[in-house]
Formats: C-alpha cells, sequence, structure tokens
C-alpha cells in the first residue's frame, strides 16, 4: 500500500492574542502612572540642582504654587514682576497673600483643623526668580497659618 506524501505545512501562530495583550499592557501602565507633572506649569522653567529628588512618600495634601514671569515667545521676559500662575489669572507674588488665606480657611472648612495644618504648600519657582520673593511667599504663607513648605527643582538628571 502507498502512503500518500503531503507536502509539511507551516504553522503560523496567531498574533491577535498577543496584540490584545500588548494593548492591554499599554492601557494598564496609562492608568496607574504617576500624573504628579498636571499641577506643573509649562510656563515655569524649573531651577537644576544636583540634590532635588521626588519626596520618599508622596503627600497627602498639598498647594502647588506656580512662580514665573511673563515670557514672549523667545523666552524674554516681558514684566520684571514675577507673578503666581492661578490657572489663566497671573497674580503678583506680593499680592497673593488673600488667596494664600482664602485657601486655609477652605481646607479647614473642608478637612477640618489638623488635617488643614498638614497640608503642604509647594513652590513651583522659575529659577530666576529671586531667592528674597520666595522667602517672603513663604512668610505670607505662615501669615496665613500654612506650617509646611517645598520647594521645587528638576534634577540634573532630568535635563
Amino acid at each position: 500500500m502507498k502512503i500518500p506524501h503531503t507536502k509539511p505545512t507551516v504553522v503560523e501562530a496567531d498574533m491577535t492574542p498577543m496584540i490584545d495583550m500588548t494593548f492591554q499592557l499599554i492601557a494598564f501602565f496609562m492608568i496607574v502612572t504617576n500624573f504628579e507633572q498636571t499641577q506643573a506649569d509649562e510656563r515655569v522653567k524649573l531651577p537644576a540642582d544636583k540634590l532635588a529628588r521626588p519626596p520618599k512618600v508622596a503627600r497627602e495634601q498639598e498647594v502647588v504654587l506656580n512662580v514665573g514671569f511673563d515670557r514672549d515667545q523667545q523666552g524674554n521676559k516681558i514684566n520684571p514682576d514675577a507673578v503666581i500662575y492661578y490657572g489663566d489669572e497671573k497674580i503678583r507674588v506680593l499680592d497673593y497673600l488673600p488667596r494664600l488665606k482664602q485657601e486655609y480657611a477652605l481646607s479647614e472648612k473642608q478637612y477640618g483643623k489638623a488635617k488643614a495644618e498638614g497640608i503642604t504648600v509647594v513652590i513651583r519657582a522659575d529659577g530666576d526668580v529671586p531667592t528674597g520673593l520666595i522667602q517672603e511667599l513663604i512668610k505670607m504663607g505662615q501669615e496665613a497659618k500654612f506650617t509646611k513648605f517645598a520647594l521645587k527643582a528638576k534634577s540634573d538628571e532630568e535635563e
């Protein structure tokens, strides 16, 4: 009896499950990614520092202040006065005390006095903002009853 010979067929793997798994992984990593930069303002050019590093423990409550200058397309200062970007509004740094007091009052009302005292004021200041102005901003924050402050810089590795 003669056995019929057939040419061997090449078995191809179905790639559909692999593609599905890849898209699921992409979706997963997009969801769990730290979106810390959502409070960042691209108009603020942070100074670089070798000692800058993120906090070891994430802060529970924080108020982020983005301090910078009005600049033109080339990056030149339009106005020499530093401003705090509050959404689309720009408020001079030395005029920000009423907003800080209002922020603390709202936090105290929403979270209670104990949690409001634990709120950290994170200052993201442009590298050109004078140190004395940042110190004045911290004094205003203390006058508004905030007790914890953090300054934000980018590490040299981030450049």
